[in-house]
């Protein structure tokens, strides 16, 4: 039996929070938050956009086995499996990214700039728990945000179409599960591109307090890999540049499907993803406050 002399203090017990209820905690932050119900949203009306306009407007010049934008829109008035990835694909050139960077800027950032990232902090939870809670969050948004997106491509596809509609570019007809097993493969592939997009943002918000900063960084970083993949005086850079790969997203409506280019773009995501973290790791375990 320990007994107790005057002036003995017995030490604090800090307790250690479950990672799961971390998780949920973060998942319940960001899906309450007005904004995030505000973008899904609108990424939810885009494909309704694109399928109404090709119902009203008809098909869209371009011929429809060639990458690019308009010619998967002209496929797409004729083909349901065609709509959701071509949605994806316009979605991925920017949009997507731009509410990755987002989110990601929220994550610490934000959290930095309203003084709520100390909570966590005294809760408590280490700065490496922390990371992965809020790396499990914005992977969370972005794959739901790419779910959205798909889902409702496929529904809008079906109302156009209906199942009939079912084909790869190379003309070979597809069961409605066999189809549904590609628009999965593309949602997968678009997802990981967006985790390392993510990845990289993570690493900047952990090194602001300014969310603005990280989504205009994420930004002028796309729209620099995109022009500077137009220049074939740079093209020794070009195999480094995550946009590389992500016109390759069309290839998923082949038959048979060249796997080449989607695999280096999933290498190539991973790495980002390995980077991005590992500076973000570095940062948030360094910094003061």
């Amino acid at each position: 039996m320990t007994t107790l002399t005057a002036g003995t203090t017995l030490p604090a017990t800090r307790r250690t929070v479950p990672l799961f209820r971390l998780y949920r905690a973060e998942l319940r932050w960001i899906f309450r938050r007005p904004r995030t119900l505000v973008v899904l949203g609108l990424l939810a009306v885009i494909p309704a956009i694109i399928a109404i306009a090709l119902a009203v407007g008809g098909t869209p010049e371009g011929p429809p086995g060639e990458q690019g934008g308009d010619s998967l829109f002209a496929t797409a008035a004729g083909n349901a499996l065609v709509l959701p990835i071509a949605a994806l694909t316009a979605g991925l050139a920017l949009l997507l990214p731009l509410v990755t960077a987002m989110s990601a800027g929220d994550a610490i950032a934000g959290e930095l700039a309203h003084g709520t990232l100390r909570g966590w902090l005294l809760a408590p939870v280490g700065r490496g728990r922390l990371l992965v809670v809020k790396t499990l969050g914005v992977a969370t948004f972005t794959l739901a945000a790419v779910l959205v997106m798909a889902v409702v491509g496929v529904v809008a596809g079906l109302a156009m179409n209906g199942t009939g509609g079912l084909f790869t570019l190379n003309g070979t007809t597809l069961s409605f599960a066999a189809a549904l097993g590609k628009v999965a493969l593309a949602a997968g592939w678009v997802t990981l591109q967006l985790w390392a997009v993510g990845a990289v943002a993570l690493a900047i918000s952990a090194c602001t307090e300014h969310p603005m900063l990280v989504v205009v960084s994420v930004l002028a970083g796309t729209i620099l890999s995109t022009v500077l993949l137009q220049l074939s005086a740079v093209d020794w850079l070009h195999p480094f540049l995550l946009p590389q790969s992500w016109e390759a997203l069309v290839d998923v409506l082949r038959d048979p499907m060249p796997g080449d280019m989607l695999g280096q773009g999933a290498i190539r995501a991973s790495c980002y993803v390995v980077i991005g973290l590992s500076l973000a790791y570095a940062r948030i375990t360094t910094r003061d406050g």
